[in-house]
């Protein structure tokens, strides 16, 4: 899976409940109304009489909205966990332990240099339509990403080293490489549909929000901002298909609601479970709760100067962040241990370079007090003093134009820890002549400031797979985007040349270790520059209604997850614990639910209740 910005933000749903007695007529109506709808994400309602039972949908809480369906665009966490879902690499990260296994391709070779990379594709390999997964949909996947700006947004650095790509047969693709390539290029890039997106003329602006055609285990039937993403089943999916009846992203407006369906019953699974929230689920009837070591984590951006792909200013982020001392100053200036204890109550690991010790071969593994710029306030007002920012009669430090220096704290408004980690970091740049303001926005304007290069500091995060090629490339002067924001993806809108330099030779390292040298290597050369403060790489707490689902797979087996995946195993796996279970009924089995319109309906004893929900625009990016 590639890297993912990790900014979080919950869809503004709220709930407005009223009783509606309801003559048999209008309930006749408001049936057809729903059966009509053909909508019925979260479980339908009883099969016709003599019909065989549908197996049940898999209601997951949709805590951030979802920018784009378009996997050449998609960026953010919960858009990356529905194309995981849809579209497969030619090779996965293995369910038991993020090890390479058979994606699109059965198999694949490399030669002895690593300048040429051969995947063989199966010959009864199929798309979720019936039409047949062919070599050609690969290479027309790479050339339009290479050929067409606008579609490198995602995914455009996992395909700049290709030199050409060609497909000798049906089933075979040969990838010829710049230079010798470590990282195998079949991971992580999605493969689309040549027949579907070939007749597509503008595929940068193609939504692909209903009907989609795709090759993983599930593919999107429906989307709405209102009432979130359903996917159905794909017959043709190479494992077998989904033993449920496929998924429905349903959106809440917070976890506390959501956490309030899960317990109801409405809906099924859930991710980002706060530590008091997963606590408070531990042991509840029903429910089991899930936790597992991050693979990512949680930072503070610090604009070191903003540029776009042409070396031009981009944004309006404050000066005297150009100065890398004054970034360092601010690092310094940061307990994050203190972060991590008490926002985080003392789950996860310590932050120190971008890769999570869940993949121990490229973490840089040193203690939070050993790090370059661990937590000294006193030497981060000596390095102020020496640098020649002096304080003013209020105690805020001076820039070299004589301004007081006021710096932009920008978050996620629906994020608790945001707005706790806040708490702690005024007084803390206070005391060495900082003065900070605070903004909270929706995570769409997080996502579009971010980009433009609009803030001083910003709370931001990746997750990533078990490679670092992609995370790493992120950093390289290429990745900036265009004057317009559109165009490759930055982690931190910074650009060095030495960072390439080194960026390119772990790429074409052959020996594992040196390697893994290289890449600890370039972690701390981004730490160094105080770009990116990661403060601690947080675990992941989710919960499922085990009532209703069982036999779900984690990744890794042992001490993994079942959202939030490299791959597609935990949804896929999921096997109703009965025909009849999850088709809708609360935990007492008192109620069953449909759509209608942007209406929930849900038939209670004694009567209909409708549920409107109301969705405000957001975005969110990870």
């Amino acid at each position: 899976m590639r890297a993912q910005r990790e900014q979080k933000v919950r869809p503004m749903v709220a709930w407005r409940r009223r009783a509606l007695a309801l003559t048999g007529a209008c309930a006749l109506a408001l049936g057809g109304a729903a059966a009509g709808a053909g909508a019925a994400p979260a479980g339908a309602g009883a099969a016709p009489a003599g019909a065989a039972a549908k197996p049940p949908v898999i209601r997951v809480a949709l805590l951030g909205d979802v920018d784009t369906l378009n996997p050449f665009l998609s960026v953010l966490w919960t858009s990356l966990e529905i194309m995981r879902l849809q579209y497969e690499p030619l090779v996965e990260w293995s369910a038991d332990d993020n090890t390479e296994s058979p994606g699109m391709a059965e198999k694949w070779e490399s030669s002895a240099d690593a300048t040429e990379w051969t995947f063989h594709l199966p010959k009864d390999g199929k798309w979720s339509d019936g039409q047949p997964i062919v070599a050609d949909d690969v290479v027309w996947t790479v050339q339009a990403i290479q050929k067409n700006n606008a579609l490198k947004m995602a995914n455009g650095s996992l395909v700049e080293n290709i030199a050409s790509i060609e497909a000798p047969d049906a089933t075979t693709v040969v990838m010829r490489m710049r230079s010798p390539q470590a990282a195998n290029p079949g991971t992580d890039l999605p493969i689309v549909p040549k027949h579907v997106w070939s007749k597509i003329s503008d595929p940068a602006g193609f939504a692909n929000d209903t009907d989609v055609v795709g090759s993983g285990p599930f593919t999107v039937s429906a989307s709405s901002k209102t009432n979130g993403v359903e996917m159905i089943p794909n017959p043709h999916y190479r494992r077998g298909e989904a033993k449920s009846g496929g998924v429905a992203w349903v959106p809440y407006k917070n976890s506390d609601a959501a956490v309030q369906a899960l317990k109801t019953g409405e809906i099924d699974m859930m991710s980002d479970l706060t530590v008091a929230q997963f606590d408070a689920l531990k042991g509840a009837s029903g429910i089991t709760t899930v936790s597992g070591a991050g693979r990512g984590y949680s930072s503070i951006a610090i604009n070191p100067g903003a540029k776009d792909i042409d070396g031009k200013p981009l944004g309006d982020g404050n000066p005297v962040l150009h100065d890398p001392v004054v970034r360092q100053a601010i690092v310094r200036g940061i307990d994050n241990e203190t972060l991590r204890k008490k926002v985080f109550q003392g789950h996860g690991a310590p932050g120190t370079g971008e890769v999570p010790p869940i993949y121990p071969k490229y973490h840089w593994d040193v203690a939070p007090e050993k790090l370059p710029l661990a937590f000294d306030q006193a030497e981060a007002n000596r390095m102020l003093d020496e640098a020649g920012y002096r304080k003013g009669a209020d105690g805020i430090r001076l820039d070299k134009t004589g301004k007081p220096i006021k710096l932009r704290l920008m978050g996620d408004a629906s994020s608790a820890s945001h707005q706790q980690v806040a708490d702690f970091l005024k007084p803390w740049m206070k005391d060495i002549g900082i003065d900070i303001t605070t903004t909270m926005l929706s995570a769409a304007q997080v996502n579009d400031e971010s980009v433009m290069g609009r803030y001083d500091l910003y709370f931001t995060g990746w997750t990533m797979g078990p490679d670092p090629d992609f995370m790493m490339s992120l950093n390289t002067c290429k990745s900036r985007p265009n004057a317009d924001g559109s165009g490759a993806t930055s982690e931190s809108n910074w650009c060095s040349p030495e960072f390439d330099a080194l960026y390119a030779k772990q790429h074409s390292e052959l020996d594992p270790e040196k390697r893994a040298a290289m890449v600890t290597e370039l972690q701390q050369t981004i730490y160094g520059a105080a770009v990116n403060n990661v403060m601690y790489y947080g675990d992941a707490f989710q919960a499922y209604r085990s009532d209703r689902f069982t036999d779900i797979q984690k990744q890794p087996a042992k001490t993994g997850v079942i959202l939030a995946q490299n791959g597609p195993w935990g949804l896929y796996s999921a096997t109703p614990v009965s025909a009849d279970a999850g088709d809708g009924a609360g935990s007492d089995g008192g109620a069953v639910w449909w759509i209608v319109g942007g209406a929930v309906v849900v038939l209670a004893a004694g009567g209909f209740l409708v549920l409107r929900r109301r969705s405000a625009a957001s975005d969110d990016r990870e």
